[in-house]
């Protein structure tokens, strides 16, 4: 079986205010190299045949952390593997959506259709994909890179959250149209074998150290305002902010519009991504 280690890029200063895209010159801040780095670590006793990535900065700053702190031999000269980038692994282009802010988005009406239809999106403007597309030259791309490193192989690819959950969602032999119900966090692992008769996914959104963020929120003050969180979904403290499409996750910590309900969860679907206590941020 080939297996491959799917993982999100790292936290940006901007993710959670608008939907990036495509949006060049993007990449990692103080939290999303951390997370690397964390990342890194833990996988680094892992012989991989390869290191992939898409062409974006944020996600090869990721898989280039990684691929410096590699086993030593044939695939890493001096503890350094080399990163391939392709460009099938990309974000989703969301056209006239590119760099606009999810507040603003989830006005428009195709916005609806993206939570309760996702199969029949294509987002707008000349360079607008539809979402069934992202999933089709991704999972391709995953099935071409597994038949060229071979059965025995372990590879890694670093991605986007949209991308990632399409692929997760063609290896359970879901419809695109639940694929929200993966949830995918900044610097999450997940794992995939694939073998000659199906796919077995063996993790999702591995993130690391203690479990906290299993724990429910605490009750709010009485008399206070529920409004703030009215955005949010999900276990505390992992999917923050719903209903942005691709890299939505609110690192800042800050409140969701309220114009976004817990059941708008698309995209990355990550939310705010405060570490858990006791610094297991990874």
């Amino acid at each position: 079986m080939t297996t491959v280690l799917l993982v999100r890029h790292g936290l940006t200063a901007v993710t959670g205010k608008s939907l990036l895209g495509w949006t060049p010159g993007v990449s990692l801040d103080e939290r999303g190299r951390r997370q690397a780095s964390g990342l890194a670590g833990r996988l680094g006793d892992i012989p991989l045949a390869a290191i992939v990535s898409s062409p974006l900065e944020r996600c090869r700053e990721t898989a280039g952390t990684i691929a410096a702190r590699r086993p030593e031999g044939p695939q890493a000269p001096g503890g350094v593997q080399p990163v391939a980038v392709d460009e099938r692994f990309g974000e989703c282009r969301y056209g006239d959506w590119t760099g606009q802010e999810l507040a603003v988005l989830a006005k428009d009406p195709l916005w609806a259709v993206v939570q309760s239809h996702p199969s029949a999106v294509v987002f707008p403007g000349p360079e607008g994909e539809a979402l069934r597309d992202t999933q089709a030259r991704g999972v391709t791309a995953v099935r071409e890179w597994n038949d060229r490193l071979g059965p025995d192989a372990t590879w890694l690819l670093c991605s986007h959250g949209d991308v990632i959950r399409t692929i997760v969602a063609d290896a359970l032999g879901m419809h695109l149209d639940m694929y929200h119900r993966i949830t995918v966090d900044p610097c999450s692992l997940t794992v995939i074998r694939y073998g000659e008769r199906r796919p077995f996914v063996r993790r999702i959104n591995d993130i690391g150290g203690d479990v906290v963020e299993l724990l429910p929120p605490p009750p709010k003050p009485e008399g206070e305002s529920t409004e703030s969180t009215a955005g949010t979904a999900g276990i505390a403290g992992t999917t923050g902010i719903a209903g942005g499409p691709g890299d939505s996750a609110a690192g800042d910590g800050s409140a969701p519009p309220a114009a976004l309900s817990p059941d708008e969860v698309v995209g990355g679907g990550a939310g705010s991504y405060p570490p858990p206590a006791g610094g297991g941020a990874v």
